[in-house]
């Protein structure tokens, strides 16, 4: 590779490893495996070394998770990554550096296992736990303490004389139980499944609404130390005091002598991980004398003293027989790879998902073609790669359709985004899709109308459209499969039942692009009724907290449809509720008030401050703006106090506010 190529792939892998750390760390939809990240980052390592005067900007060493919307603490102790390796000899090279810079001739191990989770700092102060931040960039991050509140298996104070102060660190998680359950319902309600434990623990730690994240039951584990006002002097000290806090710790660990003994509890380790209640990805071997730590160090990247060892995900070879396409309620098309059926981790795969049309170009995917299929996170299959060298000579490129397979419209991608999209309403897919989600117990709630029920309806013609499930009668249904008088006579009055439904669970169920729950709850509070949030354009849309252009637009392109205008005048004429609750606030005393919380309050917690803001008639806002009224701050405030006074907003305490609650 001559220098000038060189440099250009330094370039390419900075910008490919960005986009796959946004993908990763902020929205929790990575593209490709662990062991793929890291060989771009080795490669990028290398490149870095060989050309050190293209360093004026390098890439992130540590990702970075944070989002907006959360405020940021700083960690009194920096939350670094590990570096990762996926074989034995790497192990003893690590082992070798570390006896050489420590000159001694064998080093005490922890062994423990890495959790294939979230990592997280929790703080406890006087032993009451007051906050929990995400890794962030390392040096600061979001604060979820909200979040972390609904979590059963965490207590919120420590027994004992605990220390003044420290930061716990471990790894938010979600069980696979608790993620088949969740992809089992969204199955059900013919929702494209989450891909792995780990992504959807990422995206439930970010979600605004506690509420909602107590509806998944996320865990955690605890297993190391951040600051600390209580001295430890071995990291198996650290692991027995957090079972002696009865926090939840790892389920075993191994404390050996040498890396020999360090690969035979790797390997113990690999045969127990199915049996631990939590995904684990491999193994993360520390030196256990903490002052040695301290004297091996740390580069800008990672600790020198600990490593992570990557179980290789399954993998089988099969042939992929075809490429079928998935239209969804919004009408993307996703490829799926048709698969000889293969056995791998346990289970029978004859289908991979295949992401979008630019990952099949990316990987030059074709029909017939002898491939690599791994499970990712152990959960969902995705074919990793394509055995050229056993291609046919008549294998042809594989041409993504531009036309829809179910309707035959001609499909659109929008400028930015990678999904192409089937622009028809009536593309029966979507139809079916569409019903199945206004149906869902987030939306309109209506019972007995599943999955099998909606897809049999439209097969018969009796319902194309939501707008339709109203006109339906009992006598449409008796006779069709499993429908007898008694259940059909149930499903018209579940139908009727949801005409009385708040107006937000409407919004919700319509299905515009980009507004779920929470949008649906924030634009019905604002304008009150339909026909107001239709007349609206984009710039009061916008003004709305929680709506973005992004969103604005989608509303304004959504009631620009002819075709959504009339199914919306029919539910209107069945009796659907288009107006929000009108009780009267203006008499409450936080009427027209908008809050933000931050920081620790004395003796309400967040959702007790958020009941009693909105039961008062006031709102709670996740972010600080100029609308805001006033930011309710307790101890350890964030960086929502600096962006309130830079605005010049109202900062007030716990006793200043109940004294408004009061009026």
């Amino acid at each position: 590779m001559s220098e000038t190529e060189g440099k250009r792939r330094l370039r390419e892998l900075r910008r490919a490893i960005a986009h796959h750390d946004d993908l990763y760390y902020k929205k929790a939809q990575p593209e490709i495996s662990d062991f793929e990240y890291d060989r771009l980052k080795r490669e990028l390592a290398q490149l870095e070394a060989q050309y050190p005067t293209e360093l004026d900007s390098p890439v992130r060493a540590v990702g970075d998770d944070r989002i907006e919307g959360f405020e940021t603490h700083p960690h009194r102790v920096p939350m670094l990554s590990l570096d990762n390796t996926y074989n034995e000899e790497e192990l003893k090279k690590f082992d070798q550096r570390l006896c050489k810079r420590l000159a001694v001739d064998v080093l005490e191990y922890v062994v423990e296992p890495k959790i294939d989770g979230i990592a997280l700092s929790l703080t406890y102060e006087k032993g009451r736990l007051v906050r929990a931040l995400t890794r962030g960039n390392g040096v600061e991050g979001d604060d979820v303490t909200h979040n972390i509140f609904t979590l059963e298996n965490l207590p919120r104070a420590l027994p004992g004389t605990p220390p003044p102060f420290i930061e716990i660190r471990g790894e938010a998680y979600m069980a696979n139980e608790e993620f088949e359950r969740i992809n089992a319902e969204r199955e059900t309600l013919d929702l494209p499944l989450y891909a792995n434990p780990r992504n959807l623990a990422a995206g439930t730690l970010k979600l605004l609404d506690p509420n909602e994240t107590a509806q998944r039951k996320l865990e955690i584990v605890l297993y190391g130390i951040g600051y600390s006002s209580q001295e430890f002097d071995r990291q198996e000290a650290v692991l027995e005091q957090i079972k002696n806090w009865q926090l939840p710790s790892l389920q075993k660990y191994w404390l050996v002598e040498g890396m020999d003994a360090v690969w035979v509890s790797v390997q113990e380790l690999s045969s127990l991980r199915n049996s631990f209640p939590y995904a684990t990805d491999g193994a993360v071997i520390k030196l256990n004398t903490i002052e040695r730590q301290q004297a091996a160090g740390a580069t800008a990247k990672a600790p020198r003293w600990a490593i992570a060892y990557k179980f290789a995900a399954e993998q089988a070879e099969t042939r992929l027989k075809a490429i079928t396409i998935q239209v969804g309620r919004t009408g993307v098309l996703t490829p799926v790879a048709e698969l000889d059926p293969i056995q791998l981790a346990g289970t029978t795969v004859a289908r991979a998902t295949l992401h979008n049309a630019d990952e099949i170009a990316r990987k030059e995917i074709r029909e017939g073609d002898a491939v690599i299929i791994e499970k990712a996170g152990d959960i969902i299959p995705a074919v990793v790669q394509v055995l050229k060298s056993k291609r046919s000579a008549e294998s042809r490129v594989y041409t993504f359709p531009t036309t829809c397979p179910a309707c035959g419209a001609e499909v659109v991608r929008l400028p930015d985004e990678t999904a192409w999209r089937c622009p028809n309403l009536q593309c029966p897919p979507q139809v079916r899709r569409r019903i199945i989600h206004y149906a869902a117990r987030p939306c309109m709630d209506i019972e007995n109308l599943g999955k099998a029920v909606v897809e049999q309806l439209v097969a018969v013609g009796l319902v194309q459209s939501i707008a339709d499930l109203y006109e339906l009668q009992i006598e449409d249904l008796v006779g069709l499969e499993k429908f007898a008088q008694k259940s059909s006579e149930n499903l018209v009055q579940s139908i009727e039942m949801s005409t009385k439904r708040e107006f937000w669970r409407l919004l919700h169920g319509l299905g515009i692009q980009h507004v779920g729950m929470q949008s649906a709850k924030d634009l019905a509070r604002h304008f009150k009724t339909l026909d107001a949030l239709m007349q609206a354009d984009e710039a009061a849309l916008s003004a709305v907290d929680g709506i973005g252009a992004t969103v604005a637009q989608s509303i304004r392109l959504f009631f620009a449809e002819p075709v959504n205008l009339e199914i919306i005048r029919r539910l209107v004429a069945c009796g659907v509720n288009t107006v929000a609750t009108t009780e009267d606030v203006s008499a409450l005393p936080l009427a027209g008030k908008t809050f933000v919380l931050t920081g620790t309050l004395p003796t309400m917690t967040r959702d007790q401050a958020r009941a009693a803001i909105e039961n008062a008639g006031g709102k709670v806002s996740s972010t600080v703006s100029k609308k805001t009224t006033y930011l309710l701050a307790g101890e350890a405030p964030g960086s929502k106090l600096k962006k309130a006074e830079k605005l010049g907003v109202s900062v007030i305490d716990e006793g200043e506010f109940k004294a408004l609650l009061l009026g």
